[in-house]
């Protein structure tokens, strides 16, 4: 295939680069006007990091024409196949960006009707409407009253002067993303010698007024018999949106021709059923979006034309033309996707991290080993162990019990029973101030009114703290290290069932694992209890520290243990297990630290609608009048703005297990924690760059003064 003289420049340092289709060929375009595109015409982008690694997109505008729409394709496989197949391949659509797209863009991107780049400074008279929190879209439109409405922000730019016209409904966080994308324009396409100026509804100054559309704008603003229309929602649905999931095998015979197989019809998929010898379509057509994946040593013919069979797939199934393609090689593959598998593992994590096809923030979190001594000045190190301090603070645990908290006796903390629930209510003091967090423990086989109860005696005992404690939702099994930690130098013990309560009979519940042999693992330690013997099994990847915890578990059991290593077992040990089976005997891959993603949720329409801050996101993008979802993956975080109303206040537990529940990888049982503004823990505020405690001391109204001064 011909190559277009324009790749000969195309990967070659990081960074971006954009092509518009004219007359089918491509022009490069100038990085001053990147962010702005053109609603008649077709673009291509290209994003290299230092690895390097690629992601590549086509951009289709509304009123591109057919011979565009059709040589994007064309031009974007001939990229892929200068850069050896490497990029993830992606087709975006005007007003149906991706968040990969957007996030390129962090102060938004414009979409314009006019095709004359070189367009006279003293010429431009323009109305810009904006729409979105985190993803913001300005789209040009008419210079008439009738383009205005109170519930949103527009930019109406006259060359020299910039202005930035709010709402009286219009939200002030949407009033500071306007002035972002106000500073893009003067700094791009004036040269940085535009003048912004804010304005409110209704506080005009004359040199706006003089402009001939406002003098009938105002007029019939009021005077015409005309409703104000509220701002459109931009409304994102969860970004993964369970409808309609298939996962399909692409084949293609001898003739060329594709056939499909369907596979599996439910998420999470189980990440064995790629084979690398062969292409898959998974189809997310409820969200209007399938993915290809490429094995990487799949058929050369049917790799490069992955576009062609998804674009094939989309009509035979008689989709919308405007479905949105993703196409990515084997190693490639985007966190997105990776969602609809079950706890997806890279396969290069054994030997470490990979810098092989990582792209962005999505790409690169480097994994810090946990040194408590520098906890408080490595934020970053916080949030990635989930450690909030040593600790070392006050710890009062409590059970639930009809309806009410049982005081647990002491000498009994990190004993958990899975027939109960627990409060574990800890105090620590960050310099003057006393700080709590209350660990809600859901034991697998409790009761559905302790379940119930459980939540209640949470939001009293919160009451009690004046409403300041950070509450962490946990069930068995998926317990964070910081909970762990509490218990000083004693294990974490979970019985399998039962009760821990006075009036219940004594069971002798074992351990966490049923008696059998294909429980053991090489990585770990056990311990096995017998009516005549107590052993200790040490895998050959068992640590000092799993060891030691083995032989208190041990002692608790009465008596001395055994020690027993794997591949020396005596015959008594396999019978006590009911023979000798197989079990897990590869080492643990090593575990990747997963991007975190920080979505703006709301359910203010009565169903759940998230939408994902793009790119690199830092607290300036925590929107103090809703709750937003930070997701590291083995946790998630409910912050509450101080702003947000109070359904969504009192329901952002409920947001964040909607949240979970829509999520296709099953990861519905990890811990859920839920701080206020203000109330933030280490381990939230070290994803975040610079985290600034004081920040919000300042009006967000003063914040937008200060960002037209810069």
């Amino acid at each position: 295939m011909a190559l277009h003289k324009e790749f000969a420049t195309a990967g070659k340092s990081p960074g971006l680069q954009v092509w518009r289709v004219e007359k089918m060929d491509l022009k490069p375009v100038p990085r001053e006007f990147y962010g702005e595109f053109y609603t008649g015409d077709s673009y291509i982008l290209l994003y290299t990091t230092s690895t390097p690694s690629y992601n590549v997109h086509t951009w289709i505008g509304e009123k591109s024409s057919l011979d565009e729409k059709a040589a994007a394709p064309i031009f974007m496989i001939q990229l892929d196949d200068f850069l050896n197949g490497k990029p993830v391949q992606y087709t975006e659509f005007q007003n149906d960006e991706s968040v990969t797209f957007m996030s390129y863009f962090k102060a938004g991107i414009q979409y314009k009707v006019k095709v004359d780049l070189d367009i006279e400074h003293e010429l431009v008279k323009r109305l810009l409407h904006l729409k979105g929190r985190s993803s913001v879209r300005a789209t040009e439109v008419d210079m008439s009253w009738g383009s205005f409405n109170q519930g949103d922000c527009f930019i109406i730019d006259l060359g020299e002067n910039i202005f930035i016209w709010a709402g009286s409904k219009s939200n002030p966080f949407e009033r500071l993303k306007s002035i972002d994308l106000a500073i893009e324009i003067r700094n791009n396409e004036r040269a940085g010698k535009a003048v912004i100026h804010h304005i409110d509804e209704g506080s005009e100054p004359d040199v706006v007024l003089d402009v001939s559309f406002f003098s009938l704008l105002f007029f019939f603003f009021f005077f015409k018999v005309k409703k104000f229309c509220f701002g459109n929602i931009l409304e994102y649905s969860c970004l993964w949106l369970c409808q309609r999931i298939y996962l399909t095998h692409l084949i293609s015979d001898a003739a060329g021709s594709m056939k499909t197989t369907k596979m599996a019809d439910k998420p999470p998929f189980q990440q064995d059923a790629l084979s690398n010898s062969d292409c898959y379509i998974l189809d997310n057509a409820g969200d209007r979006k399938i993915f290809v994946w490429k094995g990487k040593d799949a058929n050369p013919d049917e790799r490069k034309a992955a576009l062609t069979a998804a674009n094939k797939f989309i009509k035979d199934k008689n989709y919308s033309p405007k479905t949105k393609v993703q196409i990515m090689p084997s190693g490639a593959e985007n966190a997105l996707f990776k969602h609809f598998f079950f706890n997806w593992i890279d396969k290069y994590e054994t030997t470490g991290p990979s810098e092989a096809y990582t792209m962005g923030r999505i790409a690169q979190v480097p994994r810090i080993p946990f040194d408590s001594s520098t906890l408080h000045n490595n934020t970053a190190m916080a949030a990635q162990h989930g450690m909030v301090d040593d600790g070392s603070g006050d710890v009062k645990i409590y059970r639930v019990e009809d309806g009410d908290t049982v005081p647990v006796d002491p000498s009994t903390y990190g004993q958990f029973f899975g027939g109960d629930c627990y409060l574990v209510q800890y105090s620590y003091s960050t310099g003057a101030r006393m700080r709590h967090i209350i660990y809600t423990w859901q034991g697998q086989k409790c009761s559905r009114d302790e379940l119930t109860a459980s939540a209640f005696l949470t939001v009293r005992m919160d009451d009690s703290m004046d409403k300041a404690a950070v509450q962490v939702r946990v069930t068995q099994g998926q317990e964070p290290a910081h909970l762990v930690s509490l218990f000083k130098n004693k294990p974490l013990v979970i019985h399998l069932g039962g009760t821990s309560r006075a009036s219940a009979a004594p069971k002798p519940q074992g351990p966490l694992r049923s008696p059998s042999a294909s429980s053991l693992n090489t990585n770990d330690v056990f311990v096995l209890k017998t009516p005549k013997a107590l052993m200790l099994w040490v895998g050959k990847g068992g640590t000092p520290e799993e060891k030691e915890a083995a032989k208190y578990v041990a002692g608790m059991l009465g008596g001395t243990a055994t020690e027993v290593q794997e591949t020396k077992e005596p015959v008594g040990f396999w019978n006590a297990l009911g023979g000798k089976k197989d079990y897990q005997t590869s080492k643990t891959l090593q575990e990747s630290v997963k991007a975190p993603r920080l979505f703006n949720c709301s359910n203010k329409t009565g169903r759940l609608i998230a939408e994902e801050v793009p790119g690199e996101f830092t607290q300036l993008d925590l929107a103090t009048d809703d709750v937003m979802i930070l997701d590291t993956y083995d946790q998630i975080f409910a912050w509450v703005g101080k702003d947000a109303n109070e359904t969504e206040k009192t329901g952002s537990l409920k947001i964040a297990q909607e949240y979970l529940d829509s999520d296709p990888s099953g990861r519905s049982s990890i811990p859920v924690t839920k701080m206020k503004q203000g109330e933030e823990l280490l381990s939230f505020t070290g994803w975040f760059h610079a985290w600034d405690p004081k920040m919000w001391d300042k009006d967000i109204l003063q914040r937008i003064n200060d960002r037209l001064k810069e």
